[in-house]
């Protein structure tokens, strides 16, 4: 006989409450999306109300509820009792007379209010917004163009899509609560890569070039030929042995020379298409989310809240449901009462969330200023210190993923010009004098030497190290070749003039 055993297994999942995925997608948001969101949550939500009344109801003391009752033939599911069957249950948990206070962050570390003006600035079209309007051009399902619009805002500013399937997958669903297999984001992925400019969403270089030589029509022959090197010599490219190509594919020089440039008229960044003038009538105002401000000789992070609104929660609602305190307990009573309590919890729900977003942008900003307070007194990039987003991440408490999100799409006023939060990242390396200094120093001064060469003579990698040498940083080719490709620098034979 059979023995049939029952065996328990623990394991540990990870799931987001309702309340920390609107903190997270408003956290994303720059002040111009944050407005059109609290437009939307205005327009859905007949409990949250704009402006500031003296008579609006508190929710300091507002708690959250669960949205289900018991069916009224008394059969126990397990789920929480409706609070109007419970005798414990209390209306002043939900009314009050206090004031609301409004979700505003305090300005803590502001100047008075009246001294605050906001800068406008124009800045290069969305590069997102323009793919996520190519979306609706396929063929896709409206849950596949949700997730498709998701897999956008995981391309960098370059252009490229770096992150894998598995990784993609799992982002999702921690983010999203969006469950998908391999295949199916693939598919997406695919999809997104035959969007315009040519190249986009690329995992890496090599498959950028490519793309961008599949769409050239017609295709002459050193079109594919360059093809034929990208496809199965890259690595041999790369490191420029170019004569053993040539004996490989058994090509004339000319015929080599005409596959390079086809090659080098290649855009080594597809983002920088959006830019051009294919795009220039495309423009849109960027509002900086912050401001540095000087008071008392000291400098002070301003969150800019500009037009965003301030809200409260309904009185109207609220006194709704009090007066279902004196009513009859019955069904139609319980149905009302639990329409108004889910709007009046969604509606402190989003005020909260908004607060707890204002806040978190205010302390990472104020981190970031302690990181780089000179740069912000003088303006000088060597100013800049190498910082990372664990550095701040370390600061403030708070995960890297996060500071990750406050530093998207997120930009900063100074006296010096208004710069993205993605400016002031970068890595760090060791001079010869045993200080710490940022990369970002190293590319300026290689971006210089470029500049100030010999066209006729252009330094190779190997004397651009010598040269960093002399100037006290020790760094080696393959770090030089690195940030010359970064940079959009091509290698020396492809910078020599006649």
């Amino acid at each position: 006989m059979q023995k049939i055993g029952l065996n328990q297994s623990l394991s540990v999942t990870t799931k987001l409450t309702p309340s920390q995925i609107q903190v997270i997608r408003l956290l994303e948001l720059p002040s111009i999306e944050l407005n059109q969101r609290i437009n939307e949550e205005l327009q859905d939500n007949p409990a949250l109300e704009e402006g500031r009344d003296e008579m609006d109801v508190a929710a300091e003391n507002y708690d959250e509820f669960d949205d289900s009752y018991m069916p009224e033939d008394g059969y126990d599911d397990g789920r929480q009792r409706d609070p109007l069957q419970n005798d414990e249950f209390n209306y002043e948990q939900y009314v009050s007379d206090d004031e609301t206070p409004g979700y505003m962050l305090r300005q803590e570390y502001s100047p008075a209010d009246e001294d605050r003006r906001e800068v406008p600035i124009i800045g290069g079209s969305s590069l997102i917004e323009e793919l996520k309007s190519q979306v609706y051009l396929t063929k896709m399902t409206k849950p596949q163009r949700h997730i498709a619009k998701w897999v956008l805002g995981n391309i960098d500013d370059d252009g490229y899509l770096r992150r894998t399937t598995e990784q993609l997958v799992d982002d999702l669903m921690f983010q999203e609560q969006i469950s998908v297999t391999d295949e199916e984001m693939e598919d997406i992925v695919r999809q997104i890569k035959e969007f315009d400019p040519p190249g986009i969403a690329s995992a890496n270089l090599q498959e950028c070039l490519l793309k961008q030589l599949e769409c050239k029509e017609p295709k002459s022959e050193a079109v594919l030929l360059a093809m034929n090197i990208l496809s199965n010599h890259f690595e041999a490219f790369s490191k420029h042995h170019f004569d053993k190509i040539k004996q490989r594919l058994d090509c004339s020089d000319e015929e080599f020379q005409a596959a390079v440039q086809e090659i080098v008229r290649l855009n080594q960044k597809p983002a920088n298409a959006f830019t051009g003038s294919v795009y220039e009538t495309q423009r849109e105002t960027i509002i900086p989310d912050f401001t540095i401000e000087e008071r008392d000789n000291e400098l002070f992070v301003v969150l800019n809240t500009g037009d965003i609104p301030e809200l409260h929660v309904s009185r109207e609602y609220s006194d709704m449901l009090s007066e279902y305190k004196k009513m009859p307990k019955n069904q139609e009573t319980r149905e009302a009462t639990q329409f108004i309590k889910q709007k009046l919890d969604s509606a402190r729900m989003f005020i909260d969330a908004i607060q707890q977003r204002n806040e978190t942008l205010m302390k990472t900003m104020t981190a970031i200023l302690k990181c780089q307070y000179d740069f912000f007194l003088d303006g000088e990039e060597s100013s800049l210190k190498p910082m990372k987003m664990q550095d701040i991440a370390d600061r403030t408490g708070y995960d890297i993923s996060t500071i990750s999100r406050v530093s998207n799409s997120k930009y900063v006023e100074t006296r010096f010009g208004i710069y993205p939060l993605k400016y002031f990242f970068s890595e760090s390396m060791t001079n010869s004098e045993g200080d710490e200094i940022s990369t970002r120093e190293i590319k300026k001064i290689l971006q210089e030497l470029v500049a100030q060469e010999d066209k006729q003579n252009p330094l190779t990698d190997e004397q651009l190290v010598d040269v960093l040498a002399e100037h006290g940083y020790p760094i080696a080719r393959r770090t030089v070749a690195k940030y010359r490709d970064i940079l959009g620098i091509p290698v020396a034979r492809m910078r020599k003039t006649v």
